[in-house]
């Protein structure tokens, strides 16, 4: 069986391959009969999928974070694309190439670590640039960190997005400072890095992306906290104000005690990595959301549960291919929907896979690595 991945799966399509299990859900429908929805993923992306028949017995075949083999056929429902499943088999992991399974970033890695390392040169205060150096500097460390995932389902969800993410932090820091006088880049540019740092420990992500158990009991806030004052912790004379300053940006970066931040942001940069964090995540999870529809030929992104919203997708730009449509708002929400029913299954041709980030199988850059940090 070929390998046909998310991103070339189209309308009415027929699709035979092997996809991973990222979530497995059984339900009763309406009339109460067992369903199972199941979410697909590759690194091309995810895909929602439903048994309606045999499902008890199918659904004792496998469970999360196993590769299954599908016969299915593809449609288009509420603006989505979504699979019915008419048979499903596991598939050994022996017989299957990881690498396809886990979306990585569009960004070469090698030149993001380049400008990892620029920006750390950059810094003038010794304090802070030998801080982040017994980071950056330690293979084992980077080994995770420029291969996690900056979080499970709301941004940067692919391998290489903690890296990208917090790089692009740090250039929204270098585009502010210059407009306000007196703001201390130095300690803006170590907290853009290092405010996630605890992710590379809170997050497992060999397989579908998840937490740890230390990453639910601890949370990456604390995590990488704690992992910071470990650092400082070997210096001699690190100044006690500057570590009580960066590990407060940590500690209140997602800015309300709701978010999950212990604390709020009381310092003028606290608040501005506050609201940059926030700024980069919701660009890259609108747009993840918006490309993730490409048979969605209206103006309108079908429903986000996380933003709680539609999305307008013109910006005032030449754009072909989007048609009208009636206000998202006036018709049911996906959750008031019936299902859809089985169909009949078509033929599918797959399409030229596109370039990513990572240019080798990236769990080759995990072997052999101190995997402690995790």
């Amino acid at each position: 069986m070929s390998k046909i991945f998310i991103n070339e799966i189209r309308d009415r399509a027929q699709v035979d391959s092997v996809f991973l299990v990222k979530e497995k859900i059984t339900a009763m429908a309406k009339n109460g009969k067992p369903y199972l929805t199941i979410r697909l993923m590759d690194k091309s992306g995810e895909v929602e999928a439903k048994v309606w028949d045999n499902v008890d017995a199918l659904a004792a075949t496998f469970d999360k974070d196993d590769f299954v083999a599908i016969r299915s056929k593809a449609s288009i429902y509420l603006g989505k694309m979504q699979l019915v499943i008419a048979e499903l088999r596991k598939v050994p992991e022996e017989e299957v190439v990881l690498a396809d399974f886990l979306p990585e970033t569009d960004r070469d890695i090698r030149e993001m670590e380049t400008e990892l390392a620029s920006l750390v040169d950059s810094l003038t205060d010794d304090d802070l640039r030998r801080l982040l150096k017994a980071f950056f500097d330690d293979p084992s460390f980077m080994a995770v960190y420029r291969t996690a995932p900056a979080a499970k389902g709301m941004h940067h969800v692919y391998l290489g997005g903690l890296l990208e993410h917090s790089l692009a932090v740090a250039k929204l820091v270098d585009a502010m400072v210059p407009l306000y006088e007196g703001l201390n880049r130095e300690l803006l540019i170590a907290g853009a890095l290092l405010h996630d740092v605890g992710k590379v420990r809170e997050m497992t992500y060999l397989r579908s992306f998840d937490y740890s158990d230390e990453g639910k009991l601890l949370g990456h806030i604390t995590i990488g906290v704690e992992m910071v004052q470990e650092k400082i912790a070997g210096f001699a004379g690190f100044p006690q104000e500057l570590a009580m300053l960066l590990k407060h940006m940590l500690l209140s970066h997602h800015g309300q005690y709701e978010f999950g931040s212990p604390k709020r942001p009381k310092t003028l940069e606290a608040t501005i990595l506050n609201y940059l964090d926030d700024l980069d995540s919701k660009i890259n999870g609108i747009r993840t959301h918006v490309g993730r529809e490409p048979d969605n030929h209206s103006r309108w992104t079908s429903y986000h549960r996380l933003y709680d919203r539609y999305f307008y997708k013109g910006n005032g730009q030449p754009d072909e291919d989007t048609e009208p449509q009636e206000d998202p708002d006036s018709a049911a929400r996906p959750e008031d929907a019936e299902p859809p029913h089985a169909e009949t299954p078509a033929a599918a041709k797959r399409e030229e896979q596109p370039k990513r980030g990572f240019r080798n199988n990236p769990f080759e850059e995990l072997k052999g690595k101190n995997l402690d940090l995790f």
